[in-house]
């Protein structure tokens, strides 16, 4: 695992995040007359091509989905988008920010991986059939929208992890450029020189230098070109595109932290950044991104991670490595950090102490079945509500054993008792569908995680994937230079 440490101390940044720290404080600095400006700046897309059918509401934590869009349309025309006027994705993360309000991890989502594309809404209503074994940043482009289809790409995202996404973010090109100016530029390292030839392999010769070899600075479209070549660094992968994206955006969080947070950096940053957002309209104006901004507030650099879904080659696509990459959704759903330790206030099984709501279980009766194949899940999940109070009533084992994620039903008058149960069950869905009493069906999610060791993490430890390419873990706080390999 790559270490953000190396000996130093340990930094504090009041925020995480490229937009969200520019706001929140430019906007807790009360500049009234930017609040409307920034209101005026920000886009939404149109939610009802959500998913109907989600998965429930974690009991800790959140996850905020971020999409870069390669779209020409508009201003992004000149700065090399993706062919035509439909809105494509070049890159993809999840970020969960754990429950704690300290850490923080942005899973990467190769735009290449082959997943199923649930049934998505078109610009004329209508809704798609599903797409199984269809590359994962397709979803994007269905409707072929100009500004793409980021609550297909959000639905794609919740049927393939499992996790239930709080907010959705796109940032498109013209947008990206427009920040790296505002902060100044940001230091980068390519391990060899690049050419125009590596940007471009369809032209005729090498061309011009672009990037010479070690630590330089780069703004605008040299940044664009930075984390889009693909032929010049490293193996001309998009996975090792990916890992030089996470390497940036780590080292634009702390060009803008060390710089200072006074307005002169954040007023540009912050204009530049909502000029360039499509949000979901949980987002979709100025007070709810401080709201949201000020949750992020007290995330430790240190422990802002960024890591890439378990993953191999599938031909020339890429294929999700399990149970690897189920693992991962596990320990984020029961607020798990990447190393496996408990991040502060989540509630499931791995021993961290009881939000008020799970504490309000105690005295709750409940029926458990097993919905998986895992020998003695009931009794495992039966000890640990034992354990807060609650009343186990008997244990069962479903007949169909193909549960993926636990389900707390609850019949008339136990609302209460199933939403406290729940959140002992992190991810669990809540439905009042029972016809009496409380009954939890146990799904893989929750053996995944009744299963892994507090000290031990679930989530395989980098370079120990099957396919044998590593999944190593980035600081936000890690040196630029600290490995030129990358990418």
């Amino acid at each position: 695992m790559t270490g953000g440490g190396h000996g130093r101390p340990r930094r504090r940044t009041r925020t995480a995040g490229l937009v969200l720290l520019a706001l929140l404080v430019l906007l807790v600095g009360g500049v009234g007359w930017l609040w409307l400006r920034l209101d005026g700046n920000i886009s939404t897309f149109d939610a009802d091509g959500l998913s109907k059918n989600r998965p429930g509401a974690g009991a800790a934590g959140s996850n905020v989905l971020v999409i870069g869009s390669d779209s020409r349309a508009g201003d992004n025309r000149r700065l090399g988008g993706g062919e035509g006027d439909v809105g494509r994705s070049d890159t993809a993360f999840l970020l969960h920010v754990h429950g704690d309000g300290r850490h923080a991890v942005a899973v990467s989502i190769p735009r290449d991986t082959l997943v199923d594309i649930p049934p998505c809404r078109l610009p004329d209503g209508n809704w798609t059939a599903e797409r199984p074994h269809a590359m994962f940043n397709s979803a994007f482009t269905v409707g072929e929208s100009p500004k793409g289809n980021p609550a297909c790409t959000q639905n794609t995202v919740e049927r393939l992890t499992g996790l239930r996404v709080d907010h959705t973010v796109v940032v498109d090109f013209a947008g990206f450029s427009a920040m790296t100016e505002a902060v100044g530029g940001v230091e980068v390292c390519s391990p060899t020189d690049v050419y125009e030839g590596d940007l471009n392999p369809n032209r005729d010769g090498r061309g011009q230098l672009l990037f010479r070899k070690g630590l330089q600075k780069v703004s605008g479209q040299r940044a664009l070109d930075y984390v889009r070549v693909r032929h010049g660094i490293g193996d001309g992968s998009d996975i090792g595109r990916i890992q030089r994206q996470q390497a940036f955006l780590s080292a634009m969080v702390k060009k803008v932290r060390d710089r200072g947070l006074g307005p002169t950096t954040l007023l540009p940053l912050a204009d530049a950044a909502t000029k360039s957002l499509t949000v979901d309209p949980g987002l979709g104006s100025a007070d709810r991104m401080l709201s949201f901004a000020m949750s992020l507030r007290d995330i430790d650099l240190h422990e802002l991670k960024f890591v890439t879904l378990p993953w191999r080659y599938d031909g020339n696509r890429v294929a999700v490595v399990q149970p690897d990459a189920d693992n991962l959704w596990a320990m984020l759903r029961a607020d798990r950090t990447v190393d496996g330790k408990e991040a502060g206030k989540g509630a499931g099984k791995g021993g961290g102490a009881p939000s008020a709501a799970a504490a309000a279980a105690r005295g709750a009766q409940v029926a458990l079945v097993n919905g998986t194949d895992v020998d003695g899940l009931a009794a495992r999940a039966a000890a640990m509500l034992k354990g807060h109070g609650v009343t186990v009533t008997g244990t069962s084992t479903a007949s169909a054993q193909d549960e993926q994620i636990t389900v707390v039903d609850f019949g008339p008058g136990e609302a209460a008792h199933a939403r406290a149960v729940a959140e002992l069950f992190p991810g669990a869905y809540v439905r009042g569908t029972a016809d009496r009493g409380v009954t939890v069906t146990l799904g893989r999610d929750y053996a995944a995680t009744a299963t892994a060791s507090p000290s031990t993490p679930a989530f395989p430890s980098p370079g120990t994937l099957s396919s044998g390419v590593g999944n190593g873990t980035r600081s936000a706080d890690d040196d630029p230079c600290a490995n030129l390999s990358y990418g």
